[in-house]
């Protein structure tokens, strides 16, 4: 055999050893977080409790939180909408290949890491307080959250694209516009839904979250639910959440599928 083929010597000893800080560190962390594992085992009898309640869920509360889930489902399409209506023109000028400018790439791309960097729970909380408890705070939360998720997607899915077309454009005098139209749209379109499909399936779940902390939806029903021990309420609001998406996430999957 190959020397070259032979496993190196020792190897086993280094995943070990690997093994084993891992472990230190997660044992450190712990401690410094103040994380107590043999609490959360000697309490897991309330978690039994809390199941047995929500076993008998109240059928009656069907009625009364059809409207905070379809409020739930519109928040998450105005916006996933919104945001990557002003993801997609974001993202060509971020995108190196469209604009070769690297003080503006880099201004437009630092700009994207400060949105990123912030999280849709801060979001909301941000916007509540400015326009108060609702469904616009968080569709402008998911907007937000949505056009910094997109936007790097798509300006790297943008730089992926053959470069043929677009010199092919340029040697003949096209422009900007041109490029754009007739270079990168045709190859970057089915990316660019798949993408958006995606977003929308995480905004549907962020969007119950953010109604947590008063930002509309389903989750101002479910912390209601939470805080008055109504656990047969908050059984139908988990099992109405699932159902939803568990529809969207198989129509996102084939319309995915016939994309690709």
């Amino acid at each position: 055999m190959n020397s070259q083929t032979l496993p190196k010597r020792g190897g086993l000893w280094k995943n070990f050893l690997w093994l084993a800080i891992f472990v230190l560190i997660l044992i450190v962390s712990g401690n410094i977080s103040g994380v107590d594992i043999p609490r959360f085992v000697t309490n897991a009898g309330q978690m039994t409790i809390i199941i047995q309640k929500m076993a008998h869920p109240d059928w009656s509360y069907v009625s009364i939180i059809i409207k905070p889930i379809l409020e739930t489902l519109q928040m998450a399409i105005i916006g996933t909408t919104i945001g990557a209506l002003f993801a997609f023109p974001f993202s060509l000028f971020a995108a190196r290949n469209i604009v070769h400018n690297k003080w503006v790439t880099g201004i437009f791309r630092f700009i994207l890491n400060i949105i990123r960097t912030i999280p849709d729970l801060m979001l909301a909380a941000l916007f509540v307080a400015i326009v108060g408890i609702g469904p616009v705070a968080g569709v402008i939360s998911l907007a937000v959250f949505t056009f910094g998720m997109i936007s790097k997607l798509f300006f790297e899915s943008i730089e992926t694209i053959d470069d043929g077309p677009i010199e092919a454009i340029t040697a003949s005098g096209g422009s900007r516009l041109d490029i754009i139209r007739y270079a990168v749209l045709p190859q970057v379109t089915s990316h660019f839904l798949s993408y958006l499909l995606y977003a929308f399936e995480i905004n549907v779940r962020a969007s119950t979250v953010l109604g947590y902390i008063g930002a509309g939806g389903i989750g101002i029903y479910l912390q209601r639910s939470l805080s008055q021990f109504r656990y047969d309420q908050t059984s139908i609001i988990v099992i109405a959440i699932f159902a939803v998406v568990l529809v969207i996430d198989t129509i996102s999957n084939k319309l995915r599928e016939r994309l690709i």
